[in-house]
């Protein structure tokens, strides 16, 4: 029987790992270039098909809000909206909400929407939610997302993680982490 060389195995691991490295990082940069800045052929191309990247159709989805009212997202087509995924517990989310709610209070005649969707399976304790609501005075509708449906399906891993939709439901812009008010204003200035 022949015996292997103690350097061959580990050698064949680090090309492998070498290998995969290379995959993934070219594999991101071809999904964040097509989501940053597709052409407007590719807009109109892909915005048949539905998904979360830019240029895509929103996927729909139904949810209670905290005054128990079903909402769906196909209901705020022709308005602008922002989808904010979030929770209590978060502390960029605790900070971008005042951010949002001065946003949404000077904008919300304006054919703008916010939906702020809580991961309520990451809640410590639901009650938390409604709390959070008073302290920060938000005036926008919250959606519970009990199941936690709509995070998956909109990829909301890390949070706050916002969606930027135009009036035909086509995702705009996707942005992960807290935003200000000016960032806000900018891009949905950019949106039709």
């Amino acid at each position: 029987m022949k015996k292997i060389d103690p350097m061959i195995p580990p050698i064949v691991l680090l090309i492998g790992l070498l290998g995969w490295a290379i995959f993934d990082q070219n594999s991101k940069i071809n999904t964040e270039s097509h989501i940053e800045k597709p052409s407007i052929s590719a807009i109109s191309k892909d915005a048949e098909k539905l998904g979360i990247q830019k240029g895509n159709m929103a996927p729909d989805f139904k949810l209670t809000t905290i005054n128990g009212d079903d909402a769906k997202l196909s209901n705020y087509k022709g308005k602008k909206v922002i989808l904010n995924f979030w929770a209590t517990w978060c502390p960029p989310c605790k900070a971008e909400m005042p951010n949002i709610e001065e946003y949404y209070k000077e904008n919300k005649d304006k054919n703008v929407i916010v939906l702020a969707v809580n991961l309520t399976t990451a809640e410590k304790n639901k009650d938390n939610i409604q709390q959070f609501i008073k302290d920060h005075g938000l005036t926008f509708p919250v959606l519970l997302d009990e199941k936690g449906n709509a995070g998956n399906l909109y990829q909301a891993f890390t949070i706050p993680t916002s969606y930027f939709i135009d009036i035909k439901g086509i995702v705009q812009q996707k942005i992960v982490g807290p935003m200000s008010k000016e960032t806000i204003e900018t891009l949905v200035s950019k949106i039709n």
